[in-house]
C-alpha cells in the first residue's frame, strides 16, 4: 500500500537548521510531483515547497523562499526539505504529499497521498 513516512523533525533554536526526509513506497515515485505542507496549531494547512516529477523544478512559498530547499532522490524514493535560518513562525507539523495530476502544485487538494507528519518546533 502507499506509504509516505516523514522523519527529521524536532526542537531547534531560532536560526538553526533541520533536514526533513520523506520515504515513499507503494507507488511509482518518479511519476509524482512531491510537496511539503505545514500546519500550525489553529491554522489551515499551507504550502511550503514542491518539486516536479519531470525536471525537478522547485516551487516555494514566499515565507520560506531563500531559507528552505526541496530535493528528491528517485533512486531512494525519498524527498527532502532542508530548512535553514529557522524562525519561531516555522513551528508546525510538516507533511509530505504526492500528486500525479498535472497542475495545482501549490494546492493541497490536488495531492492524493499524504504522510502522517513530523513536528518542527523552533524556539526563540
Amino acid at each position: 500500500q502507499v506509504q509516505l513516512v516523514e522523519s527529521g523533525g524536532g526542537l531547534v533554536q531560532a536560526g538553526g537548521s533541520l533536514r526533513l526526509s520523506c520515504a515513499a513506497s507503494g507507488f511509482t515515485f518518479s511519476s509524482y510531483d512531491m510537496g511539503w505542507f505545514r500546519q500550525a496549531p489553529g491554522m489551515e494547512r499551507e504550502f511550503a515547497a514542491a518539486i516536479s516529477r519531470s525536471d525537478s523544478s522547485t516551487f516555494y512559498a514566499d515565507s520560506v523562499k531563500g531559507r528552505f530547499a526541496i530535493s528528491r532522490d528517485n533512486a531512494k524514493n525519498t524527498v527532502y526539505l532542508q530548512m535553514n535560518s529557522l524562525k519561531p513562525e516555522d513551528t508546525a507539523v510538516y507533511f509530505c504529499a504526492a500528486k500525479s495530476r498535472p497542475g495545482g502544485i501549490y494546492s493541497a487538494s490536488w495531492y492524493a497521498y499524504w504522510g502522517q507528519g513530523t513536528q518542527v518546533t523552533v524556539s526563540s
